[in-house]
């Protein structure tokens, strides 16, 4: 007997879900998704593509029924995720209609967030075409946001994902590892990127996010902090050197920074404004990482750590503490962050077990460069686990 697709595990948790939330039925409505279809897609369906509109159909019942073209019922049975699979060949209008008639739901979750970007996937044409075929049925005022499923279901990782992204922050600190003796005063932002990205194609994995930026490299004072790609900055001693870098194995990230310092001529150990920048970061992620447990808001753990670093003199990090990490490096749903206007509703939504966090506050020492460190940590009923081994010290060379 073959184990179960890990959308069918993923269906049967949303049922699950569907219960705790007393919503009757979720409802992802598609087309085409070879464009750009619902970021959902993959957990409750796969990386197949759908071709013609589409209904997949999660119950709190336990019915999952795929309303599909003839032509994909196939690939939709392969998938072992839906029990039900009605096929379309002029339209799917009439059997989407049929079946929210006979199954009767008072609440039809669909894909809309104002603020998590992974539960926003029904387009505004699709949501238009939804009101016509429901326009003669009383369901086309039963339509709520699905967001708070979509958050717990793809925030709540099974034990199958939690192994696949530890196996992902593995394979990213033996990239580290292998090439921080190949690092050398002299080279560029670019050559030391180089370095992680010839250990990529080495072992056939792909970039957490895109391999214009991944890695980040900030080779001392004068390289750019943030969301940029490395440069022909050279390194020197007497130089900080920072990387934020991830890869995607087996469709699931890791998402990891990591410090060295390049003594100078003369120096056996870093100067003390950079020993204290470091020690200040890494103090910050232990004391966040001490208080994340169920039901805390990631506003409050945000919180722990930007205190650690303003208290210490720096000024605030102008990001957020941490984001959820899986399928995507930034995988949706709620956050470690400040409430500030970008970030809408996500920092006030309370920790889950399941779900991975990052921990990544920053400062910037002059003269030195950007001091970050980023750890990966799965949050359980009684606390944290940390998914790799934590850098706990300043890597000397």
């Amino acid at each position: 007997m073959t184990n179960p697709s890990l959308p069918s595990l993923k269906t049967r948790q949303a049922v699950e879900i569907l219960n705790e939330k007393g919503i009757d039925l979720w409802l992802t409505f598609v087309r085409e998704t070879s464009h750009g279809g619902d970021p959902i897609l993959p957990v409750i369906y796969g990386e197949s593509s759908l071709t013609w509109p589409s209904a997949l159909i999660i119950t709190r019942k336990g019915k999952r029924i795929a309303i599909v073209g003839r032509l994909e019922v196939e690939a939709v049975r392969a998938t072992g995720a839906y029990d039900e699979i009605i096929p379309h060949d002029t339209g799917i209008a009439a059997p989407l209609r049929e079946t929210l008639v006979r199954l009767d739901p008072q609440q039809i979750a669909v894909n809309i967030s104002r603020n998590d970007v992974l539960a926003d996937g029904l387009t505004w044409g699709m949501y238009q075409t939804l009101l016509d075929i429901l326009a003669t049925t009383p369901h086309a005022f039963r339509l709520v946001p699905a967001e708070e499923i979509i958050g717990a279901l793809n925030g709540r990782k099974i034990p199958v994902e939690v192994g696949l992204i530890r196996n992902a922050v593995k394979a990213t600190a033996e990239i580290f590892n292998e090439v921080y003796d190949h690092i050398q005063p002299g080279m560029t932002e670019k050559q030391i990127a180089g370095l992680l990205h010839d250990q990529v194609q080495r072992r056939g994995l792909e970039y957490a996010w895109s391999i214009e930026n991944c890695p980040i490299v900030n080779a001392g004072p004068a390289s750019a902090m943030g969301h940029s790609g490395p440069t022909d900055l050279v390194l020197e001693r007497g130089q900080l050197l920072h990387f934020d870098f991830g890869v995607k194995q087996q469709g699931f990230c890791s998402d990891i920074q990591r410090m060295l310092y390049f003594l100078a001529p003369g120096e056996t150990q870093p100067p003390p404004e950079v020993q204290r920048g470091f020690d200040t970061v890494i103090q910050a992620i232990q004391a966040a990482a001490a208080a994340m447990k169920p039901n805390v808001l990631g506003a409050e753990i945000d919180g722990i750590a930007r205190a650690i670093v303003t208290k210490a003199g720096y000024p605030e990090f102008l990001h957020g503490l941490g984001h959820q990490l899986g399928r995507h490096a930034h995988d949706g749903g709620g956050m470690l962050g400040p409430r500030w206007e970008k970030y809408g509703d996500l920092p006030d939504r309370p920790l889950e077990a399941g779900q991975i966090y990052t921990i990544e506050p920053s400062l910037f020492v002059p003269g030195y460069g950007v001091v970050g460190v980023e750890e990966d940590v799965l949050l359980t009923e009684n606390g944290v686990e940390y998914l790799g081994e934590p850098q706990t010290k300043l890597i000397l060379k």
